[in-house]
């Protein structure tokens, strides 16, 4: 093909531009299928004014095996022109809109040479080479008149049938092969001889995500997620009638990053809208399920990710990020400086119209922060967070640290302030080390006197938590990452009831590794040193093989 037209090329512009006539536009479609509508062409695409030698182009060099040709065109016919910006682009797709400016160009040519009467310029001979032509490679040119027709046809199918014009599906599944192993199960006495034993069943379970991304200016994005999971907590159980679930290690800082269980039913596992305000201020309502930690950054980029990151829960990022998880709004004031701000407000049960719930006199977490990050390998934030949380299921650290931590007061209302700090250090694209440290103050808003548990009103309780973890990448393919984390999860430090006694260390060790684009294997083990902060309790350990397919 590419010798006939070079054949056809060397003949005058009006024998290239009768015999792409004939083609009726096949070699414009068979090389860009996708036609741009006139309205949607932009200013570099507008040809400039017609050239007069080919020296003017650019991008045309002397050696270009079609330079005679071009040189001819341009010198002895006129009728070829460029783009604005002095380019010929030759290498690139040509679009049946410039296929049509080219042609009438080169048609008008020669209508005004042949009303000239430039015989010596456009022949006879040239008009009867083109007959022979034609005839030539008549079969030819019907095959690609065909081609054509059938690409016009599946084009027109596929846009009649289309799923959306403004709607992108996104979709991460999980398969997860996982087993805690150690001597006992954990718990929060001081007697270590009546532990039970610690059941060392590996499971395999997974987690599917389907993303609907729509967009309706090109700038903003809502998103609606279907979810299903059967992942197993490997934490202290649930005596919930509605989901029981079994006591597996004793302890919630065994949980995995990914985990949850919905027994593989579909549901909308969250709704939000993003949208920006100027150009500094983006607007973020969710409606189901909203969390920090997709909102604001969270300065862990390599281990924040539940698919891809860290494989425990408390490795993922600062507990901060985890307060509230509901409907609301974020505001994320971003100008074009180090300096970035945003604050949140999430509630728990806003759609409840009972007393003590909805979006303002219910469960709630209010959260603001400063960060400073002046470039891609420093960063540093300062979060502030108030929670309000009553008594249908106190929470404090969303399951990650001790019981007592997450329930100083056991399971009634509670307010709180958390104070966090975060920071990144990525000197390169190959090592990153980042870090968290964060203070709680709890204060009981009613009083209990249960038993043993006596709480009154206005009682205090203090906790602290810290993490480091470093990230090693391209360490064997390109994309893998060698992860290590390791930290103290939320403890009570200081409580008017009781005291966490010991502390609790966290090391976590992965290594994602890449097998293409869209899919990621990642082993990883789990250390949890005197669960519960409690040395009475033996080391639980947590193996995962996570595989992770995106599309």
């Amino acid at each position: 093909m590419r010798r006939i037209i070079w054949n056809i090329l060397k003949l005058s512009p009006a024998i290239v531009a009768a015999t792409f006539f004939s083609a009726n536009g096949a070699i414009a479609g068979e090389v860009n299928e996708q036609i741009t509508p006139v309205a949607e062409l932009s200013e570099e695409t507008t040809p400039m004014a017609q050239v007069t030698s080919v020296s003017q182009f650019s991008d045309v060099q002397p050696t270009d095996w079609a330079f005679q040709a071009l040189q001819s065109l341009v010198e002895r016919y006129g009728c070829i022109a460029g783009y604005p910006n002095g380019t010929y682009r030759g290498n690139r797709a040509l679009t049946r809109y410039e296929f049509a400016a080219g042609l009438n160009a080169c048609l008008d040519r020669v209508n005004e040479l042949i009303a000239t009467a430039t015989a010596d310029i456009v022949s006879k001979e040239d008009l009867a080479t083109l007959q022979r032509l034609q005839e030539e490679f008549s079969a030819e040119l019907a095959t690609l008149r065909g081609r054509v027709d059938a690409l016009e046809a599946r084009t027109a199918e596929i846009e009649a049938n289309q799923f959306s014009t403004t709607t992108k599906l996104k979709g991460e599944v999980i398969f997860a092969a996982s087993s805690p192993f150690g001597d006992t199960r954990a718990d929060t006495d001081n007697n270590p001889n009546n532990n039970p034993d610690l059941d060392s069943n590996v499971t395999f379970s997974n987690r599917v995500r389907l993303d609907l991304d729509s967009s309706f200016t090109g700038k903003d994005k809502l998103r609606v997620r279907l979810e299903a999971r059967n992942i197993a907590q490997f934490d202290n159980g649930s005596t919930s009638t509605s989901s029981p679930r079994p006591n597996l290690t004793g302890t919630r800082m065994t949980r995995l990053g990914f985990d949850g269980d919905n027994g593989n039913d579909f549901g909308i596992g969250e709704m939000w809208y993003e949208f920006p305000l100027g150009d500094a201020l983006k607007v973020r309502v969710d409606a189901v399920s909203g969390e920090y930690n997709d909102n604001i950054n969270t300065f862990n980029p390599a281990f924040e990710s539940s698919g891809g990151g860290a494989i425990s829960r408390y490795g993922r990022f600062s507990p901060i990020y985890r307060q509230g998880d509901g409907a609301g709004v974020t505001l994320t004031f971003a100008p074009k400086s180090p300096i970035s701000a945003s604050v949140g407000y999430l509630a728990d049960n806003n759609n409840n119209p009972n007393a003590g719930f909805g979006a303002f006199n219910g469960s709630y977490a209010a959260i603001g922060q400063i960060a400073f990050q002046p470039s891609k390998a420093f960063g540093v934030g300062f979060t502030y967070a108030r929670t309000y949380q009553n008594n249908e299921g106190v929470n404090l650290f969303d399951s990650t640290g001790s019981a007592l931590a997450n329930r100083p007061f056991g399971n009634i209302a509670t307010t709180a302030n958390h104070y966090g700090v975060q920071a990144l250090v990525s000197p390169s694209s190959k090592f990153a080390l980042s870090g968290w440290a964060g203070f709680s103050e709890a204060t009981a808003k009613t009083g209990l006197n249960q038993g043993n548990l006596v709480v009154n009103q206005g009682d205090d309780a203090e906790m602290f938590y810290w993490a480091a973890a470093l990230a090693l990448r391209d360490i064997g393919p390109k994309g893998s990452t060698l992860g290590v984390i390791f930290g103290q999860p939320p403890r009570v430090t200081n409580s008017d009831l009781t005291e966490d006694t010991d502390t609790s260390y966290h090391l976590e060790g992965l290594y994602k590794l890449p097998i293409n684009d869209n899919i990621a294997i990642t082993p990883g083990i789990l250390v949890i040193f005197n669960p519960e902060h409690n040395n009475n309790n033996s080391t639980i350990y947590v193996g995962t093989l996570r595989t992770t397919f995106k599309f």
